[in-house]
């Protein structure tokens, strides 16, 4: 019996030509042919980058599937396409020695603990060596004055061909329309408007917002000391502030997590062609901004999250649909509502998280658990499960019917080939076999490649060619 294997291919954007996913599956399904090996399973994650596994449903399905033994080797293209950390493919190749089922790969060949050892700990330092090119790369753009990646609200990032046929990037100019709206912000929020209602008022007027959705109070006014947010967004007075976060990636989640720089590490310059508020106006929002602050613990913002509930995530808002958070101590509300305006959902109700929690766990106790409730649902449960098995019963009986219909055919034409019949005796049965031979082709799987076709069949389709026993 041929042993099942699992190609896992992975490449880090769509333009990956030379590595894509479809080169890597089409070399992996080569290589299994050659050893013999039936391919019964095949993963990908595409623009997914390989530092990531627990963002990789792909890897994720392929882990979970090889726990259950639906395979007997994953086999890709390189031990980095699995991944680059080596935490992540010491943990994957623990998951599947657990399964008992082994990691092969084109480049490496049969992955050993002690190839994770070394080749992990290789990909994690060229990972690590990548980060601090590309970063280098990036403070080389800004330090020209072009955009290091993103853009803001009231810009348009322009793309034109250098001398040499080379594509220029970074560059940005205004948009006329988008600064005035920037303009309308700050002035508002000087008259005394607050981000929410500010918000609200271009939601009414039909304005859309920087990703072409809904305005939000935070997309206004987000994090002065980290520079998000639009009153906080330096470029609009002509600076280029750069660097002044970096991200880390959470072990637990798989996520990365923004960490603020020293100041002396943040990277400025003067683009005063791009400048849309004046400086005068600038000042008086950051006066007024200093003033409603509020005073936040020494503790960094991480440590400041609010803590997760049994609901946390899951409770929709019954008008707009959006999420419910906390609107006050122990206190949800629909947030769409305040923090978009009324004009995308009118719902102000709040409900505190003890009479949340209460109603919905005495749904859950009273009703769904209710005895008869109970009853009924097993009793469609098993007659669904009989009724399917009952189906395969009958179809596997129909099929092997069918088959045993068509090896009769198959050897009656073989016999009366080789005892050299007439040929209008052999059209005659041929025709005869025709519709069996076509309801079985329909249902059945796609035929084996010729190396792996029987002797017999072979022979029996060298004398339907020659149309002789030769």
């Amino acid at each position: 019996m041929a042993l099942r294997v699992a190609i896992y291919a992975r490449c880090s954007t769509d333009m990956q030509n030379p590595t894509s996913c479809d080169d890597q599956i089409r070399l992996c399904r080569e290589h299994a042919e050659r050893m013999g090996w039936s391919v019964s399973a095949v993963y990908g994650d595409t623009a997914i980058s390989g530092s990531h596994v627990i963002l990789r449903p792909g890897v994720q399905r392929m882990i979970q599937d090889g726990r259950a033994r639906k395979f007997d080797i994953v086999l890709a293209e390189g031990m980095e396409r699995i991944s680059r950390g080596q935490a992540d493919i010491a943990s994957i190749y623990d998951n599947m020695t657990f399964a008992g089922v082994k990691i092969n790969t084109l480049h490496e060949g049969e992955v050993t603990q002690m190839l994770i050892g070394f080749k992990g700990t290789m990909n994690s330092v060229t990972l690590a060596d990548l980060s601090t090119k590309t970063h280098r790369g990036l403070r080389g753009r800004i330090e020209a004055g072009k955009s290091g990646g993103g853009n803001a609200y009231g810009y348009k990032v322009l793309r034109s061909l250098t001398e040499d046929g080379e594509l220029k990037r970074g560059d940005r100019e205004i948009i006329p329309e988008e600064a005035a709206v920037v303009q309308r912000i700050f002035h508002a929020y000087l008259d005394g408007e607050s981000p929410n209602k500010i918000a609200d008022m271009l939601n009414r007027e039909g304005v859309s917002g920087p990703r072409g959705g809904k305005w939000d109070k935070s997309t206004i006014h987000r994090n002065p000391k980290r520079g998000t947010g639009i009153l906080n967004n330096e470029l609009y007075i002509g600076k280029l502030v750069w660097n002044r976060q970096k991200f880390i990636k959470d072990p637990q989640t798989g996520k990365p997590q923004a960490r603020p720089n020293p100041e002396s590490d943040w990277i400025i310059k003067d683009v005063p062609e791009l400048r849309i508020i004046d400086q005068d106006l600038w000042d008086k929002v950051k006066a007024r901004q200093e003033g409603r602050k509020i005073e936040q613990t020494e503790r960094e913002a991480w440590e400041r999250r609010e803590p997760r509930f049994l609901l946390t995530g899951l409770v929709k808002c019954g008008c707009c649909g959006g999420g419910f958070s906390t609107i006050g101590k122990d206190r949800f509300g629909c947030s769409n509502s305040r923090n978009k305006g009324t004009s995308v959902c009118p719902n102000r109700t709040g409900i505190t998280r003890q009479d949340l929690e209460g109603r919905i766990l005495t749904i859950l106790s009273d009703r769904l658990m209710d005895p008869e409730l109970v009853k009924v649902f097993a009793a469609e449960y098993i007659a669904e499960r009989n009724r399917l098995a009952s189906t395969r019963t009958d179809d596997r009986a129909v099929r092997e019917k069918e088959l045993a219909k068509v090896i009769k055919e198959q050897d009656t034409l073989v016999k009366a080939l080789a005892a050299g019949l007439p040929p209008e005796r052999i059209r005659a049965s041929w025709n005869s076999w025709i519709p069996a031979r076509s309801s079985w082709r329909r249902n059945s799987p796609p035929p084996l490649p010729q190396d792996q076709r029987s002797a017999s069949t072979r022979r029996w389709q060298t004398l339907i060619t020659n149309g002789s026993a030769a």
